[in-house]
């Protein structure tokens, strides 16, 4: 098993949240130790890769993204006019875009096509970042999930043979609800995403709107939990959140009219909020010349400033923050390996310092994805997913979004992007 050791690097501790002069000693897939040691120190036996002062700082996570394959914000036409095979294409060109801007894992937060592509990536047939996937979400009837400019036969896949689409199961009632859990668990899904308020992106509801009741979403969590699973929740109303919360929810996505009662519920529940300003960042600024419904591009309007004020009280609460982008795949918008602008967001418009930014794309969005001791910090017994970066992103992290400024990746020790000779030392 192949041995080195990457030294003269500074390293971003995840527990001091600063760079530090380290060596990281990795074999095989993990990292063996981080330590403060001479290069006349290192042990015999390790190949030694001088980093010449670069820094090195964990692989990055987008905690909420899906890998949809669209390619413009005319949902009808991706949904309905777009081959699956196509989308899935598409998607494999997304995963490789977001492999090589440093992201070493994603959440996607339903949809059918990455719960079989991360098979691929496993095996090694495609190349990306790590997959914690969903599968289909659930909602109820008249839910966000429920896509309401489809017909009704086209979006539960249990009963259509219509393949385009993110495709929801569709259940009320906490019988229902317990069966659509054990469905998505059966498809192999790493965790259940539910729909516990309306949305932006559905035509015929509001963020406002509450779905799901205390008692169905508890149902819900239970058979998560039987797998030993997690439940994350669209919710972006007050009262959604609330009941997510309530109802034993780890992962609180969107959070648009989080206050002060329910921003301290989830500090209470040890909760994550996964805000995704990126996507309405984008949705108003590019949305028309996309194709984005006019009913969409209206509610983004409505709700932005708000939204960008309530979790600036998440974050003074202390309430966890992970970052994700909610990216669908696109081009002028939404881009898969764009991910990065929600670091810049967390710092520009809610107030974060760099190196809280840092942590919340990367310890903190580990947690989001269930995989706190697996990724997420460059410490002992975790996987090598590792970034090598030019310049200090403590100093300015819109470096993270140019990839020039990132020199290599690592994915489980193996050498994914190589900008400054490291290659070599594999051969």
């Amino acid at each position: 098993m192949r041995k080195y050791a990457l030294i003269n690097a500074r390293v971003f501790d995840s527990n001091l949240s600063q760079f530090v002069e380290s060596a990281v000693f990795i074999e095989g897939a993990r990292i063996l130790a981080v330590e403060k040691i001479k290069r006349s120190q290192i042990p015999s036996g390790f190949t030694q890769i001088d980093l010449q002062g670069r820094y090195l700082m964990p692989g990055l996570i987008d905690a909420h993204l899906h890998l949809a394959g669209m390619r413009s914000g005319d949902m009808v036409k991706e949904h309905l006019l777009t081959p699956y095979e196509t989308l899935v294409a598409r998607t494999v060109t997304d995963l490789k875009s977001l492999i090589e801007a440093g992201f070493t894992t994603v959440v996607d937060a339903g949809g059918s096509i990455a719960i079989n592509l991360k098979k691929a990536i496993q095996e090694g047939t495609i190349a990306g970042p790590r997959i914690v996937a969903a599968g289909h979400s659930l909602s109820q009837t008249f839910g966000h999930g429920d896509e309401h400019f489809l017909p009704i036969d086209y979006v539960d896949p249990r009963t259509s043979k219509f393949k385009g689409g993110f495709g929801s199961l569709i259940c009320d009632g906490v019988a229902e609800c317990i069966k659509a859990a054990r469905y998505a668990l059966r498809c192999g899904a790493d965790f259940i995403k539910i729909m516990a308020t309306g949305g932006v992106l559905s035509e015929r509801d509001r963020p406002e709107y509450t779905q799901f009741t205390v008692e169905e979403i508890k149902a819900i969590v239970e058979e998560a939990n039987h797998a030993r699973k997690f439940v994350h929740a669209h919710a972006q109303g007050k009262d959604g959140i609330m009941n997510a919360l309530l109802g034993g929810v780890k992962v609180i996505a969107h959070a648009i009219y989080i206050d002060d009662e329910s921003c301290k519920l989830a500090k209470e529940k040890n909760a994550i909020i996964v805000p995704t300003l990126s996507i309405v960042e984008h949705l108003i600024i590019h949305g028309k010349q996309i194709g984005a419904p006019e009913w969409g591009l209206r509610k983004s309007e409505e709700v932005y400033k708000i939204h960008v004020e309530n979790i600036k009280k998440a974050y003074e609460h202390g309430v966890k923050i992970a970052a994700g982008t909610d990216f669908i795949g696109g081009t002028e918008a939404f881009k898969h390996g764009e991910n990065a602008l929600e670091i810049l967001l967390l710092v520009d418009k809610i107030g974060m310092k760099p190196e809280q930014a840092l942590l919340s794309a990367t310890k903190v969005a580990a947690e989001a994805a269930g995989l706190s001791q697996l990724v997420g910090s460059i410490d002992k017994g975790k996987l090598a997913d590792l970034l090598i970066v030019e310049d200090n992103p403590l100093s300015n992290v819109k470096i993270l979004m140019d990839h020039s400024k990132i020199s290599a990746i690592f994915k489980e020790g193996i050498l994914f992007k190589d900008k400054i000779g490291l290659e070599k030392y594999f051969n």
